[in-house]
């Protein structure tokens, strides 16, 4: 499974974070059915906004790409995303670049111009086979030259770039220069996993034009099949509006902390959307994913001392029917819910069934303990009940509230008072 990685120049924003718990969910699902699977997600280390924010900040194009490298592994755990086994960057996977690019020149597949290399994609004639792109209209000597997305037609693209004054370069055998954007997917993934591999994930935003141009470069040097199957992750729409600088709408993980929402509150609301699917992120949804959550997670506390359940099988076999319907995670939440409101099934076996599920939805429920109430709030509780069984309901009333603001909320049952958290 080879996964597109960031370009490491900034923090990585939501939109691309909704990618990562997809694809996050889809390789648990692989795992889950009893598959092994062998994962690469690589690091854009050299890029012209690298380049820009290195000049930028008067600072190397290494410092920025490790600095937010590190942001970007450490956003990773926060939402509890599996991570790869394998990370490579770009500036370390040069030679398998211009090997690659090499091996397109001798075969007619690419062309040198001014010490860059171009990719001809009039001589590939299944270009546009994944996205459905036409290159009718293409105008002739028409060239990309930059690492950003063109939309607006085909266009033979850079495989290799000239040097130009104060740019980090490497040697080649057309000069120096460096590689282009979608030469590093290609390279990095035939070096890691063979000319052909299972499954290429990434942003519906990727499909064209930088899978196809994988496509075209893999398969215009070994002839065969880049991957057997792509899938790409809708958009995150930010209250319904596309994500983009112009609209001061880019939120990061910093962002939904700062606001007092857990990184887990997010991958709770991914899940509530089919991965085809666009998403629309509000301050509304992201509550009311922090609710369920909240509430999830005291079910699962009030079962703490439930031991030794088994898995129910009909309730596993409704979960596994939905995760493998084209990953209906929706769906397998709607099977949990419906799990935990079943009083036929014991409480040992609705956790154990519980925590089988979470090895797909990854909301760390195995890692939640009851929270110790302190002898303080303890004496609040008793103090409580004695008022309630004076008639003193007033007091009563001022002794819950002083128990609310220490983190607590009195939940009256017919086995008495519980505490649960706030």
């Amino acid at each position: 499974m080879y996964a597109c990685g960031p370009t490491v120049y900034n923090y990585v924003h939501l939109g691309n974070f909704r990618t990562f718990v997809f694809e996050d969910g889809l390789k648990r699902v692989l795992i889950y059915s009893g598959l092994k699977v062998k994962h690469v997600t690589n690091l854009t280390d050299i890029d012209d906004k690298i380049i820009n924010k290195a000049n930028e900040e008067g600072t190397t194009v290494k410092e920025i790409a490790d600095r937010y490298a590190n942001f970007f592994f450490a956003d990773l755990a926060k939402l509890n995303i599996t991570p790869a086994d394998y990370y490579p960057r770009a500036t370390e996977h040069l030679s398998g670049m211009i090997k690659l690019i090499e091996r397109l020149i001798a075969g007619g597949k690419a062309y040198v111009e001014d010490g860059s290399v171009y990719f001809a994609i009039d001589q590939f004639p299944n270009y546009g086979k994944l996205s459905g792109v036409k290159t009718a209209d293409l105008k002739t000597n028409a060239r990309v030259n930059n690492d950003e997305f063109n939309k607006n037609a085909p266009a033979d693209f850079v495989l290799w770039k000239a040097a130009k004054p104060g740019e980090p370069s490497y040697d080649s055998p057309w000069g120096p220069g460096r590689p282009g954007w979608h030469i590093e997917c290609s390279a990095m993934s035939m070096e890691l996993l063979g000319d052909t591999f299972d499954l290429h994930t990434g942003g519906i935003d990727l499909l064209f034009p930088h899978h196809e141009n994988e496509i075209a470069q893999s398969e215009g040097a070994t002839g065969k099949p880049l991957a057997h199957y792509f899938l790409e992750g809708e958009y995150l729409m930010i209250e319904g509006e596309k994500m983009s600088k112009s609209l001061g709408n880019i939120l990061t993980l910093k962002d939904i902390e700062a606001k007092g929402y857990s990184p887990l509150d997010l991958r709770y609301l991914f899940l509530t959307a089919k991965y085809r699917q666009s998403l629309n992120f509000t301050w509304e949804s992201l509550a009311g994913a922090k609710t369920a959550r909240h509430k999830l997670n005291n079910l699962l506390i009030d079962l703490a001392d439930a031991k030794n359940g088994n898995i129910n099988t009909e309730y596993q076999n409704k979960f596994r029917e939905k995760i493998e319907a084209d990953l209906n995670l929706p769906q397998a939440l709607a099977v949990m819910w419906e799990l935990l409101d079943d009083q036929t099934v014991s409480p040992a076996d609705k956790k154990a069934t519980l925590l089988d599920f979470d090895r797909v939805l990854g909301l760390s429920l195995a890692e939640l303990k009851p929270a110790k109430v302190s002898a303080d709030v303890e004496t609040l509780l008793i103090a409580r009940e004695q008022a309630r069984h004076e008639g003193n309901f007033a007091k009563a009333d001022q002794l819950r509230a002083e128990i609310e603001s220490n983190g607590w909320v009195v939940d009256d049952t017919a086995d008495g008072p519980k505490l649960k958290q706030k």
